[in-house]
């Protein structure tokens, strides 16, 4: 998948200033479009920690800041204040990164999910350096991150959340050296993150988990 930039000739770098907010709109549009094409229906969705930007058309959006106007103020580290099975998708952009616990936001995201329903997460990948750059960044994740809490893991009683990993993509800046890098990344993600991730960075992740009942 390869986005549209919106100033400049690099397509994955965000501009400055007032083309910042179009440039994540279609980011996040490119990306609801490839993961709709693993469920043909999807009924009611939520969007936690919506922010300023209308990233998932139709979706709850949620958001502990009342200036980004969501439809529901809440706080995502606490009890999501919904029924169980209320969604058929969870969208997490950007969020996790920011919960203190982060076993106890999984196990709330099962709790709100029909069995079968999905969660899409994004978050930067640990070797980027906004990862550590951002001072409310509480967590760095990898290409394993979400394994904890799938069925067959060996510490998945971390949390009593399963999910399938349905789909995982690491993303990385345009340019060349990166392209190259990315095929590598993608062919051998263990021997990427170990010897490489340090040396040629990534910028972020992407996590599509289907909860399991």
């Amino acid at each position: 998948m390869r986005w549209q930039g919106v100033h400049g000739a690099n397509p994955w770098e965000p501009p400055r200033g007032r083309g910042w907010l179009r440039w994540e709109s279609q980011r996040f549009g490119k990306l609801l479009g490839v993961a709709s094409q693993s469920d043909s229906v999807i009924g009611r969705e939520l969007d936690l920690g919506a922010g300023v930007v209308l990233r998932a058309p139709g979706a709850i959006r949620a958001d502990s800041a009342r200036a980004v106007r969501p439809d529901v103020v809440l706080d995502a580290a606490s009890d999501l204040p919904f029924r169980s099975g209320s969604f058929d998708r969870v969208y997490c952009f950007d969020l996790v990164e920011h919960i203190p616990d982060v076993p106890k936001l999984m196990a709330e995201l099962h709790r709100v999910l029909r069995p079968g329903g999905t969660v899409l997460i994004t978050t930067p990948h640990f070797s980027c350096a906004n990862s550590y750059t951002d001072p409310t960044h509480r967590h760095h994740f990898g290409w394993q991150s979400f394994d904890y809490f799938t069925t067959g893991h060996g510490l998945h009683y971390y949390s009593p959340a399963r999910f399938r990993v349905a789909r995982r993509v690491l993303r990385f800046h345009g340019g060349w050296l990166d392209a190259i890098v990315r095929r590598i990344a993608r062919r051998w993600p263990d021997f990427y993150e170990h010897r490489l991730a340090w040396i040629f960075p990534a910028w972020y992740l992407e996590f599509e988990l289907v909860a399991e009942a």
